[in-house]
């Protein structure tokens, strides 16, 4: 008889990737039924209320969107541009006036999209004149065109417009940003998700946590690279600036990527459905879509202030479109949320990645085939 020729031990690694490409069955027919139901309910309960959510976060927000307070620049002195804009607020709240001391400083909130419209007065004629960034918000623009047309046609006043900023052609109601933003949030944290599951949710060392955090970088630079060869070459959409948009998409991307791994060190699979909820379920409506904030009820237009998707959105917007000096703020904040996010994941290292306490058999050696 030839006896069996024992299989050599696999190296750790291997084994722990052979389990997590093995196919797992459910448990035996020994486990009650009772208590297999009582164990998936829990995670359908939470399904539904994460669905249902979505749903009512979708509707309650873009259902009917109304402009409140868009913000439109104005030279504080030039009468004509004030009072056509006070003739339009005594007719509701869709748009604000915002002062500035010169059409330089008006010129340069235009550009940082800080307005989206700049109003000024008779300079020579009797025509007033607006400059708009369609870029910054088409539905926006478009708004405060109509309404400032049909003010000015009550008040028998020529009005002149001029968009400043225009979306390219090949996006003309400017919906790229918002779902090229969607892309990097989504793919950044399916990363973080992906190597939770793969290599757990903690990393047992700071050292380990470092490389997690570099591994995601890795992922963040060769997904935005990805995103920008879809809307550069590959859809030939835009064709400027693609360098900066490549920083911006990468940095988005890491951001996403590391909330997600930040949240499932503390909180395991129920990180999962709060990564869902922050990032899907509240930050895709709190991003607006093709509609800015001022667009949106008061509680998803304060989301958007500080959500990452939405912060992801206006940055490549600003990238794309403006100077540099637009896309600052919300380069900080998502900057803001990866250091919180690297933080939070080297803490949960160094809490919850230490080795448990031995039990004393075990330390010991009690017990039969004890190492």
């Amino acid at each position: 008889m030839h006896q069996a020729v024992p299989e050599p031990e696999r190296p750790e690694a291997e084994r722990e990737v052979a389990s997590a490409v093995r196919p797992h069955r459910e448990p035996p027919a020994a486990i009650p039924l009772r208590r297999a139901v009582l164990s998936a309910v829990a995670p359908l309960i939470l399904a539904l209320i994460i669905g249902v959510g979505f749903m009512a976060a979708y509707v309650a927000a873009l259902h009917d969107p109304r402009p409140k307070d868009v913000p439109v620049g104005v030279v504080r002195g030039d009468r004509a541009a004030e009072e056509l804009l006070a003739a339009v607020r005594t007719q509701g709240r869709q748009l604000k006036a915002v002062g500035y001391d010169d059409r330089a400083a008006a010129d340069r909130a235009l550009n940082r999209r800080d307005v989206y419209a700049v109003l000024s007065g008779p300079s020579g004629t009797p025509t007033l004149t607006l400059t708009t960034a369609g870029a910054a918000a088409p539905l926006a623009t478009e708004v405060i065109t109509r309404i400032l047309t049909v003010a000015s046609q009550r008040a028998q006043v020529p009005l002149a417009v001029t968009d400043a900023v225009p979306v390219v052609a090949d996006d003309p109601r400017g919906v790229v940003p918002f779902y090229l933003a969607t892309g990097l949030v989504i793919g950044g944290y399916f990363g973080g998700i992906a190597l939770s599951l793969t290599l757990g949710t903690v990393p047992r060392t700071p050292a380990r946590a470092a490389m997690r955090i570099g591994g995601l970088a890795l992922h963040a630079v060769l997904l935005s690279a990805a995103g920008v060869l879809v809307v550069g070459p590959g859809l030939d959409i835009w064709h400027r600036h693609l360098l900066s948009l490549f920083g911006a998409g990468a940095l988005l991307a890491f951001a996403a990527a590391l909330f997600a791994a930040a949240v499932q060190s503390w909180l395991a699979r129920l990180g999962t459905a709060l990564i869902i909820l922050l990032l899907v379920v509240l930050g895709n409506p709190g991003s607006g879509g093709i509609y800015p904030p001022e667009f949106l009820p008061d509680f998803f237009r304060g989301i958007h202030l500080w959500d990452i998707p939405g912060l992801g959105s206006d940055l490549i917007r600003s990238v794309i479109y403006f100077p540099p000096d637009a896309g600052r703020w919300p380069a900080i904040k998502l900057g803001i949320w990866c250091v919180a996010g690297m933080i939070v994941l080297v803490t949960a290292s160094v809490v919850l990645g230490r080795p448990r306490p031995r039990s004393r058999a075990a330390r010991s050696g009690g017990g039969a085939g004890a190492p």
